[in-house]
């Protein structure tokens, strides 16, 4: 599948392919800070790597930091520790979105277009399966499980 990507050119002496910079919905912050041997803690595990850049937006950190809070409080200081290898996106203002997408989500999608990402990572198979790996209707936006992305590489 092709992506958007952006060059890496010198910043990445070695390095001839190309950084994905991918977009991390609250559920995937959420995973990577309570299962530190998953693939979503893969992601930051690697991400000093320069194969991609991770990137999410206020809105999804704090989603994610109120359901490690509930569910997870012992984690608390490792979701800490994950949001200093995140950049974050700009929170743009409430548009309609090319997909259909539920109230609650759409502010998902239209942090990851702001922020310019190559993918958006998602567990959110109900609103968002219907156009994984569907850049084509997404705008270009390559919407995808972590285990597909990691299995696209």
């Amino acid at each position: 599948m092709r992506s958007r990507r952006m060059s890496a050119g010198n910043s990445c002496p070695g390095y001839r392919g190309a950084v994905d910079r991918l977009f991390l919905d609250a559920n995937v912050l959420f995973t990577a800070a309570h299962n530190p041997n998953g693939k979503a803690a893969f992601l930051f595990k690697r991400s000093n790597a320069r194969h991609w850049q991770l990137v999410s937006s206020r809105y999804a950190v704090e989603e994610a930091r109120r359901n490690i809070v509930a569910k997870y409080p012992l984690c608390t200081e490792r979701f800490g520790e994950l949001l200093g290898q995140l950049s974050q996106a700009r929170q743009p203002p409430l548009r309609s979105t090319p997909i259909d997408l539920p109230a609650k989500d759409q502010p998902i999608f239209l942090a990851a277009q702001a922020a310019k990402a190559s993918h958006l990572l998602t567990g959110d198979l109900k609103h968002f399966g219907p156009y994984m790996n569907r850049a084509d209707v997404s705008e270009g936006l390559v919407i995808q499980t972590v285990s597909d992305y990691l299995a696209s590489l």
